[in-house]
């Protein structure tokens, strides 16, 4: 064989080279550190015997070439079609220098929510200009940095106006003409809360007898109105007024606060962000000043660093529902914030002008189409209206839209007599001569020039003044905006984020590049089933794998984040209850569950009773067995988290699932964690009846600074008939806008579970245990480690306890600041416990980027023994001034500490050191001196000086 050696290297093995970070080799010398024998010795030692599923998971591995490939053909068995049904979802134009560079950018899609504020500044800019967009065209002052969807968001609202409110009255008014999605997941959201829902006509409208009213602005089937008479009603009522509208339309009708509007919701899909079959879209919220504090979702501010200069952060309520648990308003935690960005730079893109132009362009088009059809002799309603007309066709209805699909486009069925068109920015001369062909017109449409819009319902008013929304749109100016504002930020892919609870792990190219196809991105939620046979067979597939990880029978995939994904799972466990006839309102919630499970237990109208935990993190098994006994027949679910947020495999997971079971209740295991848990242990199989998955977590999906996010369901099989309707139908228990949620973002976990394979998947959770354990090992003889397991292991993430330091002066935050300098995400702060930092590494960290944070922390702890030890005060030290900035290190420089050691410590590259663009910021300053859009150009001079 000569020089000819045999290689075992398998270069498209994509788990065990691409995805896992540590090599074999590396994984040697992480168990030498650990003081394991083995990999699956470690797992022995971590995971209780007797909770391992017997079964492995055993489907193939695909390439990267190989998975595209199958996506290609999967995609293939989707037809995309024009769709004009509207109701909320649009065809639109993503300008190409938007979706290279924010969609298609890890820059932007990889990095975490904005909760360490000095290494966000870019994408905190970003939708800083989003609320501005959002609150101007609705003409409101303030908004919030996106909800999950347009029905959610109205769903909030509702719940807002109902806490906001002076009337007494328990009752919510619901515009007939709202779209019927939204219309589904209010009612969803109304029940367990004791809301009366009253649906009708505007007119019918009793305003002393409700708390609130919403009303769609244009409506499902085109209407539009002057709300002002009805809003003024309400006032005087002392209910609120909600508008759920559209941004577009926004351009060019009156604006819901020049009617007295008390909150806006939508979505801003059609700036920019494909349909994708229902999601990722960015909803917006906006309200009126006195009503800020009671937003749910985030808030982006702006506020001052250390030397004065300006600063963004998260305001007001962030991570409110950790704090507040059952007392929160709201469980929202992941946002759309990737969406949100590409939202608001479509409008940066645009500008005023360009969005108005676009708006007349739609505008005239419905106006020429219905002229067309009248000429005919069509009877088309309304007489006002912005892009969509309803047209009588009667006993046709089934042939007009057929002959519309015949012709490539689908229509929206209203009623048994009655065809919806919804136009759109990508409408052209020669869809409408399509369309009107369908109606059997063959004479050209002339274009219409008179607008269809009454000059009292003309906008007024001016937007987007804020010179970001005038910059010079050549694509180079736009391009190098968007660079300066990712240079600011630290994604993934610059360094780890080592997040514990958060699962940041790598999101692989391959699995990313199906989503921005056609194929995938162009299809209407509602649109024939027929036509999405490729979304169905991939949706098909990963419930299929989903079941067998996790031991459930079925899966819902329409929660769209991990908080909604609680919810359904809490409201399909209420209606099995009910179904029995039983009524059960207790929820067991430990301290050691996810920070969202009080505030969605509180939501779905359960009594929250909280467990203890015992001295070593685990369950209080006597206080649960005694809660639960207490509870009897009230008690409905247990919420847990497995293995817990401290980071441990209790042995006691059974016991509590069979106390629960024993008094009638159902077991909720929060998903959170999967990540240690996929192919070592199936929830289903430990008694769990209900689980959330946060596919943005363990299964791959990018967080995209905050969002997106999907958290599907599984369930046993006795609770499959509960599981959320299908929303626009008013399918009972509709809990998101769309029927698959963010389906196009299911592909990226399919994709996930595609190339990794069975046993990849499983290796990648043996991994994150190793990781996590190496860690906590290097790491301990410098820090205290909470709650090690029995056998003195951690689980995927281990809690680091900074507590002892305070009396030294250092703080929580000091450590989280100072990680900055070292080119680090800081990891979770002071959750689950308060003065600690939670490590989760995840597998896809190689170990040379774990050696570097361990290096830094080390580097960390001898600067807190100079503290102690009195050789340097915390408040002059490199700790306290911590992170710091280009400025620091030109200017005068009268610190007791060198320029080197506070500007490149032990664990910073040299050559690539990220420098954050502002010093620690001021969040008490933020909140004293709330400013949520952009602020006038003078600001910017006034921090300066």
């Amino acid at each position: 064989m000569g020089r000819w050696n045999p290689t075992d290297y398998n270069p498209d093995d994509f788990a065990n080279r691409r995805h896992i970070g540590p090599s074999p080799a590396e994984m040697e010398e992480m168990l030498r550190a650990v003081g394991a024998d083995s990999l699956e010795a470690l797992i022995e030692q971590t995971v209780p015997a007797a909770i391992r599923q017997a079964d492995r998971l055993d489907w193939p591995a695909l390439s990267e070439a190989g998975l595209l490939a199958r996506m290609g053909e999967v995609a293939a068995k989707n037809r995309v079609m024009i769709s004009l049904i509207g109701q909320g979802y649009y065809g639109t134009v993503t300008p190409p220098a938007i979706q290279r560079n924010i969609l298609e950018n890890p820059a932007w899609y990889t990095a975490y929510t904005p909760y360490q504020p000095e290494i966000a500044q870019g994408r905190l800019e970003a939708l800083l200009n989003y609320q501005t967009m959002v609150a101007d065209l609705t003409g409101l002052p303030v908004a919030n940095a996106s909800l999950l969807d347009e029905a959610t968001a109205a769903a909030e609202a509702m719940a807002m106006a109902r806490r906001q409110a002076k009337s007494k009255a328990d009752a919510f008014f619901v515009a007939h003409d709202l779209h019927p999605q939204t219309i589904a997941v209010i009612e969803t959201r109304a029940a367990p809360l004791g809301i009366r829902i009253v649906k009708g006509s505007i007119d019918t409208l009793k305003a002393e007898e409700v708390f609130g009213a919403i009303f769609q602005y244009p409506g499902t089937y085109g209407h539009v109105r002057d709300l002002t008479p009805e809003i003024e009603a309400l006032h005087a009522s002392g209910a609120l007024a909600v508008v759920a509208t559209d941004l577009l339309a926004l351009c060019l009708l009156k604006e819901p606060g020049a009617m007295g509007a008390d909150i806006a919701v939508g979505s801003a899909q059609r700036f920019g962000v494909p349909m994708g079959y229902g999601g990722p879209h960015a909803a917006f919220m906006s309200c009126r000043d006195a009503l800020k504090r009671a937003m749910p979702g985030r808030i982006v501010g702006v506020s001052v660093d250390a030397a004065g200069n300006q600063a963004y952060r998260l305001a007001l309520q962030t991570r409110e529902q950790h704090i507040r648990r059952e007392k929160a308003t709201s469980n929202v935690c992941t946002a759309q914030a990737l969406l949100a960005v590409m939202a608001s730079f479509y409008a940066v893109f645009h500008g005023p002008v360009g969005l108005r132009a676009i708006a007349q362009r739609v505008h005239l088009h419905a106006v020429t189409t219905a002229d067309a059809l009248r000429a005919a002799g069509a009877e088309v309603a309304p007489e006002a209206f912005f892009d969509t007309i309803t047209v009588k066709v009667g006993v046709g209805q089934k042939g007009i839209l057929a002959a519309a699909r015949h012709q490539g486009i689908n229509l929206r069925p209203v009623g048994r007599d009655r065809v919806g068109i919804s136009v759109d920015e990508t409408t052209d001369a020669g869809v409408i001569t399509r369309l009107l062909e369908a109606f059997g017109i063959t004479e050209g449409a002339e274009a219409a020039t008179t607008p269809a819009i009454p000059d009292d319902l003309l906008r007024e008013s001016d937007y987007l003044t804020h010179p970001v929304f005038h910059m010079n749109r050549a694509e180079s100016e736009m391009m190098r905006y968007m660079r300066r504002l990712s240079d600011r930020d630290l994604a993934l892919d610059r360094a780890m984020i080592p997040l514990g609870s958060c699962t940041m792990k790598l999101n692989a190219a391959a699995e990313m590049m199906p989503i921005t196809w056609p194929e995938f991105g162009a299809l209407h939620p509602f649109a024939p089933a027929d036509q999405a046979a490729g979304y169905h067979e991939a949706i098909a597939d990963l419930t299929q794998k989903l079941c067998r990880i996790t031991g459930y029978d079925a899966f819902s995939m329409q929660p769209n984040s991990g908080a909604q994904g609680e919810y359904a799972g809490l409201m399909t466990i209420a209606a099995y209850h009910r179904s029995r006839g039983e009524e059960r309102d207790v929820c067991l919630i430990p301290v050691s569950a996810h920070g969202t499970n009080p505030a969605t237990a509180q939501m779905c109208g359960m009594k929250v009773v909280v467990v203890k935990s015992a001295p070593n993190g685990d369950i209080d098994l006597e206080d649960f067995a005694d809660k639960a006994a207490k509870a009897g027949d009230r008690l409905a679910a247990a919420m847990i988290t497995y293995p817990s947020t401290h980071g441990v495999f209790e042995d006691t997971v059974r016991q509590v699932c069979e106390i629960t079971h024993e008094h009638g209740g159902q077991v909720y295991i929060d998903g959170a964690n999967m990540n240690a848990l996929v192919g070592l242990v199936k929830p289903g199989e430990i008694g769990g009846d209900v689980s959330h998955l946060n596919l943005h977590k363990t299964f791959a999906i990018p967080h995209g600074g905050g969002g997106p996010g999907m958290g599907p369901i599984g369930v046993k099989a006795h609770l499959a008939p509960f599981l959320p309707g299908v929303p626009q139908e008013g399918g009972e228990g509709a809990v998101s806008a769309a029927p698959y949620g963010s389906a196009s973002i299911l592909l990226i976990s399919w994709a996930y579970c595609l190339m990794m394979g069975g046993e990849g998947l499983t290796q990648a959770t043996r991994v994150a245990i190793l990781n996590a354990n190496y860690i906590a090992a290097r790491l301990a003889g410098a820090y205290p480690i909470l709650f090690m397991g029995n056998r003195g292991r951690v689980a995927h993430e281990c809690i680091i306890d900074t507590r002892p330091f305070a009396e030294h002066g250092v703080t929580v935050d000091d450590i989280a600041k100072r990680l900055i300098d070292n080119g680090f995400h800081a990891p979770t702060m002071s959750w689950p416990v308060s003065g600690t930092l939670m490590v989760e590494p995840t597998e896809s960290e190689t170990k040379a980027e774990i050696d570097r944070f361990i290096t830094a922390l080390l580097a960390i702890r001898d600067e807190i023994t100079d503290v102690a030890e009195g050789r340097i005060a915390a408040e002059q030290s490199p700790l306290r001034h911590a992170p710091h900035t280009v400025e620091d290190l030109v200017r005068d420089w009268d610190r007791p500490y060198t320029r080197e050691q506070g500007c490149f410590p032990a664990g910073a590259f040299r050559v690539d050191k990220y420098w954050p663009p502002v010093g620690r910021v001021d969040n008490a300053y933020g909140d004293r001196n709330l400013v949520c859009t952009c602020p006038p150009l003078e600001a910017y001079a006034e921090a300066a000086e």
